[in-house]
């Protein structure tokens, strides 16, 4: 599977709900980063285990309806691509609107995730009136 099919097949597992099978699409040690993180976010999570923990709530906060707009560019290294995408539902807390646009590096090796840069947008969410970062802080 390409970077980009485990990529996609992930978009379907986190629309499925199925946050065991995603963070299953990591490897043991991959590393999940959100460079734009704001203070008291995590801003760095290392390793499957971690991702796991952080994600495992995902469900409870976003209740994803679609990704309508995604675009994967493979880069010169063929196990790293970058993504524009745009993530829509609601937000479970407020039943308010869950519109986000994010960009990711993505790097895999031998079908696993071993490196994300989710560079998402902190400051769309507190004006949306989310508490969150993706899951658990």
């Amino acid at each position: 599977m390409t970077a980009a099919e485990l990529y996609r097949h992930g978009l379907g597992l986190l629309l499925a709900k199925d946050i065991p099978a995603w963070v299953e699409l990591w490897d043991v040690d991959g590393v999940l980063e959100f460079p734009f993180a704001p203070d008291g976010w995590p801003v760095r999570l290392e390793g499957r285990a971690a991702v796991g923990a952080y994600m495992r709530h995902y469900p409870d906060h976003i209740d994803l309806h679609d990704f309508p707009d995604v675009t994967i560019h493979q880069t010169t290294a063929p196990e790293t691509i970058v993504v524009e995408m745009r993530g829509v539902g609601r937000l479970v807390e407020t039943d308010g609107p869950f519109d986000m646009t994010y960009i990711a590096v993505v790097t895999v090796k031998e079908g696993r995730i071993t490196s994300y840069r989710d560079y998402w947008n902190p400051l769309a969410a507190q004006q949306a009136g989310a508490d969150f970062a993706g899951a658990d802080r």
